[in-house]
C-alpha cells in the first residue's frame, strides 16, 4: 500500500574509468571517488588494458594519466574516442608544459585534472564532466594559453572575434568557461536546453573554435565586459 505521492527521485550514479600506471594512485582516486553514494568506479588500470576496459563496462567517464610508460595516455585517447558513442575522457597531469597536454586537447579531452587536485574538487570534477561541462584549472590553462596557443586556438585574431558575440552570447560563454552544462546554463539563464545548444553553436562559429574547451579559453583570456 502506497500513500500515493510522487516517486522518489532516483539520483543518477556517475561511472568513472581511471586509468593510471601507478597502482598506488588507482587506489587512491578509487577511494576517493568512491566515498559519494552519486560516483562509482566501475574499473582501474594501467595503460595497455585501457580501451578495453572502457569497451566492456561503458563508464560515463574516463579520468585517463596523460603520461604511461607501456601505452601513453594520447593513444588510450584517441583509441577510446574512436567508439560509437564514447565516455568523456579527461586527462591527469602535472602540467609540466610537454607538447602531450596541447595534443590532447586536440584529440579531444574534455578537461584535464592536476593529480594534487584536493578529493572536493576531484568529485565535483567528475560531476561536471558527467554533465556535460569542461573541467580546466587555473593552472591548466595559463600553460595552455601562455605555451600552447598554436594549438588551444585562443589567438589575438580570436579575441577580436569576441566583439562579434551578443549580449546573450557572452553571458553564454562566460557559464561555459566556468565549466556548466547546456542543462546548467540554462537553468542560470532562463534557457531551453535547445536554445543554449544553439547560442554554443553560434559562439563556436563565430570565434572559429572547435569545442567548448577552446571557447573556455576564449573567455579566460576575455577582457570584462563594459
Amino acid at each position: 500500500m502506497t500513500d500515493g505521492g510522487p516517486p522518489a527521485q532516483v539520483q543518477a550514479v556517475v561511472r568513472v574509468v581511471v586509468v593510471d600506471d601507478e597502482a598506488l594512485v588507482r587506489s587512491g582516486l578509487t577511494m576517493i571517488l568512491q566515498a559519494e553514494g552519486d560516483v562509482r568506479v566501475v574499473g582501474a588500470c594501467s595503460g595497455e588494458d585501457a580501451v578495453a576496459l572502457v569497451a566492456r563496462e561503458r563508464p560515463d567517464v574516463v579520468l585517463l594519466d596523460l603520461r604511461m610508460p607501456v601505452v601513453d595516455g594520447l593513444t588510450v585517447l584517441e583509441e577510446v574516442l574512436r567508439a560509437p558513442s564514447p565516455p568523456v575522457v579527461a586527462m591527469l597531469t602535472t602540467f609540466d608544459g610537454d607538447q602531450q597536454v596541447a595534443r590532447a586537447m586536440r584529440a579531444g579531452a574534455a578537461g584535464f585534472l592536476l593529480k594534487d587536485t584536493d578529493p572536493l574538487g576531484l568529485l565535483q570534477a567528475v560531476r561536471t564532466l558527467a554533465s556535460g561541462g569542461v573541467v580546466l584549472s587555473p593552472r591548466a590553462a595559463r600553460t595552455l594559453l601562455t605555451e600552447h596557443a598554436e594549438v588551444t586556438g585562443v589567438t589575438p585574431e580570436t579575441l577580436r572575434r569576441l566583439a562579434t558575440l551578443t549580449a546573450r552570447e557572452r553571458d553564454v560563454l562566460g557559464l561555459l568557461a566556468r565549466g556548466l552544462s547546456n542543462a546548467e546554463v540554462g537553468a542560470e539563464l532562463d534557457l531551453g536546453v535547445g536554445t543554449v545548444k544553439d547560442h554554443v553553436s553560434s559562439i563556436l562559429g563565430k570565434l572559429g573554435v572547435r569545442s567548448r574547451m577552446q571557447a573556455a579559453l576564449v573567455a579566460r583570456q576575455a577582457p570584462p565586459a563594459g
